[in-house]
């Protein structure tokens, strides 16, 4: 597991993200999104202090449910979640400090 580059398709439903065991990170956001962009940096840089956390990349837009389901309303959307809940939330991070200290709250079980 490592921080994940492309897309996942088709989404996820929600069941499966809540079945989800141990730390993981969905990451909300499109490929055309300048701000989605400019995150892969730092979260590459935060990532690689945590490469045991599963990150799911979700192609959002309107009417897709995974998005709706957490209410996602700015792109990038990072979920950060221990066992299928969420246990934090970064809403277009622009530093890696931000992510890893979200990564740090759900690292124990990594």
């Amino acid at each position: 597991m490592a921080m994940t580059t492309s897309y996942t398709t088709p989404e996820p439903s929600r069941e499966e993200i809540d079945r989800l065991a141990g730390p993981a990170v969905v990451e909300f956001g499109t490929p055309w999104c300048g701000y989605c962009m400019s995150a892969q940096g730092p979260l590459a840089q935060a990532f690689a202090d945590y490469p045991n956390i599963y990150h799911i990349k979700v192609e959002d837009g309107k009417g897709q449910p995974l998005g709706r389901s957490f209410r996602v309303k700015l792109w990038p959307t990072l979920i950060f979640l221990q066992d299928g809940r969420e246990v934090a939330r970064l809403v277009r991070p622009a530093d890696s400090a931000s992510i890893s200290r979200a990564l740090g709250q759900i690292s124990n079980a990594a």
